[in-house]
């Protein structure tokens, strides 16, 4: 079994190549089309109006003996939180490049994240019969912006024309074998030999295993070339996919463990929990740990031949949707913990957009909360913020935005409208500043002592520590501690997020329980959870006013190739941005300029491009770092009970009890 993904840039061809491979393997009769809407894999309407993919989807065929569980994921920017969950279940890659269009900005950043994860890839170049497609210039520009590790299995051939085909070397080629000869050295030391002439060359049948062992091992990356349109160069890539990628070899002996990585809900509301196994066997009705909970699966549907199929069991190495676990969620591991991958670090940039929803219907409301939790349950990154006048969505661009509108009134009736997007900071300790509460004095109306230092800490998590003995007082009120800790610092001083700060519990102390003599016991008197869950704000908040904060906003590391003219304006207009751009590079008629800009100046750059460089102009940006604001702070209205104003914070909290 190999679990494959086929990645790309909006609008490479993924999902043609996707159809072309199904029929290829005689999964479907008649390849889809993305303009007609009659794809395998884009199933929503809404994917089949606009022509992109927005959910990835699985489908499934063989080639030869190895079974593949093929996952189609989305190329547009806006929806690469699919794409992230899409990483962690796979054996190998298909990363598609347009012979057109080339290297683009999603192909560098999907690139990087296969490398991060050694994810085994294939580079397939697409569109060869397209008008202005490129060969060699095409494997230059992979080398130089993708990686160096490369190598060309044939050459393309008649470029540009509905004829065009792609001829691959056969294994004997001398050519082949000098440059993979010469590739594989590096890491091969019987090869290093041969390619010294300090042994006999490598029969090409040792060439081809060395190839399939470094390719495994994320080394190095084989590059094919295709028509999805036409079927150019398909038979090759499958060959490939099936010879190079490693297949899954999982035991199914042992205890069942496996991996969430994405949720959906079926017509009647109920919750399908998309699973990759990576040990054992779960079988119907079985009773499987769920990160922690017990629940019983109630039907099991394996991907085969296309779609998904019921079974009896899914077991190790395949991909299966589940029924019945109604508190799973994206991340979680099924049965065995040990030994099943957890969600690391995220391997893309966070939202960096926000906007406020509102139903157009004021009954809706309620209506509204319940489709955005089901849409955030689908997409972890679809943070929600909750206001006195409507909801705040987190969001990676506008296009999402769209796509959030539509779906809310197709599947959930309730038509919404939104404000217009305010870019997201983040706040960070400047310094370091400490508070304390203790029991009984006049200033604290809780049950409870309190003492909090916050500082600063190396990148973008916060840290919870203790400096009191831990059986200085219940575990319970510990935990209340931090998780409020957590909480509170979701609003800054500013009202933005704080990350990147270390907090360290430096006071305790708590009221046992206590009775009346002959009578009950007292909770008036007594030190609850909920003391300590109202206490931390103040003291917290205390704290980080002590230690002050420097707002940051997101900044992109960009990349403009245009005409060497069209250099001056481009500077002033990256000046009147705030951005910083390195010494540009001349190159003959043609410049180039990288630096760093604010995320909020992107898309103006990018409107304001064509006409300064008469249309000639590339962009390319993503997400590079959190940099301190200039100027005077931007500022997000708070929400809920204020610690700012502790007055008015303990009149709320205690009027609640």
């Amino acid at each position: 079994m190999l679990n494959l993904g086929i990645l790309a840039h909006v609008d490479a061809g993924k999902t043609s190549l996707t159809e072309r491979l199904l029929h290829a393997a005689g999964v479907i009769d008649a390849v889809g089309s993305v303009d007609r809407g009659d794809t395998q894999t884009d199933t929503l309407a809404l994917e089949r109006r606009r022509g992109i993919t927005i959910r990835s989807a699985v489908v499934s065929f063989t080639v030869g003996d190895v079974a593949v569980n093929l996952i189609d994921t989305p190329g547009h920017p806006d929806f690469i939180a699919e794409v992230e969950r899409a990483l962690g279940v796979l054996d190998g890659a298909v990363l598609v490049v347009s012979a057109v269009e080339r290297v683009q900005a999603q192909t560098r950043i999907l690139m990087r994240a296969l490398q991060r994860l050694r994810v085994p890839t294939l580079i397939f170049v697409n569109k060869i019969d397209r008008a202005g497609a490129g060969g060699e210039r095409v494997v230059r520009e992979i080398a130089a912006r993708l990686s160096p590790a490369i190598v060309a299995l044939g050459t393309p051939e008649r470029l540009g024309t509905l004829a065009a085909a792609f001829a691959p070397f056969g294994r004997d080629d001398p050519g082949l074998a000098a440059r993979l000869t010469e590739l594989l050295a590096e890491r091969d030391e019987a090869l290093l030999a041969a390619w010294l002439g300090e042994a006999r060359p490598p029969s090409p049948a040792a060439l081809w295993r060395a190839l399939a062992d470094q390719t495994e091992r994320a080394w190095v990356h084989p590059v094919l070339f295709g028509s999805a349109r036409t079927g150019a160069g398909v038979d090759a890539l499958r060959a490939a996919i099936a010879e190079l990628l490693p297949a899954e070899r999982a035991s199914v002996a042992g205890p069942a463990a496996g991996t969430v990585f994405k949720i959906e809900r079926g017509p009647a509301g109920e919750k399908l929990t998309y699973v990759r196994m990576r040990a054992g066997a779960i079988r119907m009705r079985e009773r499987v740990r769920v990160d922690g909970g017990e629940e019983k699966v109630t039907a099991i549907e394996v991907f085969d031949r296309g779609g998904a199929t019921a079974r009896p069991q899914v077991a190790a190495g395949q991909i299966a949707r589940l029924r019945g676990l109604s508190t799973a969620r994206i991340g979680d591991a099924i049965g065995a913990a040990a030994g099943v991958p957890r969600p690391g670090e995220p391997q893309f940039a966070p939202p960096t957009l926000e906007a406020v929803v509102v139903p157009r219907r004021p009954d809706d409301r309620r209506a509204l909360r319940v489709a955005l939790g089901r849409l955030a349950e689908q997409d972890p990154l679809i943070r929600l913020r909750r206001l006195d006048d409507g909801l705040a969505v987190s969001l990676y661009g506008e296009v999402q935005k769209e796509v959030i509108e539509a779906t809310l009134a197709e599947e959930f009736g309730v038509e919404v409208a939104f404000a217009p997007s305010t870019t997201i900071c983040i706040e960070r300790p400047a310094g370091t500043g400490h508070a304390a509460e203790i029991i009984g004095t006049d200033t604290n109306p809780f049950l409870a002592t309190v003492g909090l230092r916050i500082e600063p800490a190396p990148g973008e998590q916060v840290t919870f520590g203790l400096g009191v003995e831990l059986g200085s007082m219940p575990l319970s009120f510990f935990t209340a501690v931090e998780e409020t800790v957590r909480e509170t610092l979701e609003q800054g001083l500013c009202g933005w997020k704080v990350e990147g700060c270390a907090v360290t519990m430096t006071h305790a102390g708590y009221w046992a329980r206590q009775s009346h003599s002959h009578a009950s016991f007292d909770k008036s008197m007594s030190s609850t959870a909920r003391d300590f869950r109202q206490l931390t704000p103040l003291v917290l908040i205390r704290a980080l006013a002590q230690a002050g904060t420097v707002v940051h906003e997101p900044a992109h590391r960009f990349r403009i190739d245009a005409p060497a003219d069209a250099l001056s304006p481009l500077l002033a207009l990256l000046a009147r941005l705030d951005a910083g751009p390195d010494p540009p590079a001349l190159d003959g008629a043609e410049c180039r300029i990288e630096g760093e800009v604010p995320a909020a100046a992107v898309d103006e750059l990018r409107r304001r491009l064509p006409a300064l460089t008469r249309g000639e102009g590339l962009l390319e940006s993503a997400f590079h770092r959190w940099r301190p604001v200039s100027g005077a702070p931007p500022r997000r209205p708070r929400t809920g009970p204020d610690p700012l104003d502790p007055r008015e914070y303990v009149r709320q909290v205690t009027r609640r009890r």
